[in-house]
């Protein structure tokens, strides 16, 4: 039998008002059955400063439409990275939180696409 704290005799709590539904995550954040949905792990420590590690999985959108302070899934060159899409004076960047990582700029003179958005995280290790 399961406790449910909404089903009482007596008196009812006046916290019952803040009784939560249960967490779906399924359907709420991992959602993979959505066409522009997939998971991405998350190779190297770059995003450090977002929280970001080695090993970590990232649920990307291709569907969300990119904007200033987000995590993306970038193509540079042939090469694929996990950045922090920024914005300065008008001009679109591709940033890590490495201090070693130089910024990206995003033009039509660079070989440059964002692919996907960050949508959630799976951490494997705590």
């Amino acid at each position: 039998m399961n406790y449910q704290g909404d089903r009482t005799t007596g008196f009812a709590s006046p916290a019952g008002d803040n009784i939560e539904g249960t967490i779906d995550l399924m359907s709420a954040a991992l959602d993979l059955r959505q066409p522009s949905r997939y998971p991405v792990r998350v190779e190297g420590d770059a995003l450090l400063g977002r929280s970001i590690r080695h090993g970590d999985i990232l649920v990307v959108d291709s569907a969300v439409a990119p904007r200033a302070g987000v995590v993306v899934v970038a193509s540079v060159g042939d090469e694929l990275r996990v950045c922090e899409l920024t914005q300065r004076a008008g001009e679109w960047w591709l940033r890590s939180s490495s201090p070693q990582a130089s910024s990206i700029q995003v033009d039509d003179d660079t070989d440059v696409a964002i692919w996907a958005v960050a949508t959630g995280l799976v951490r494997t290790d705590v």
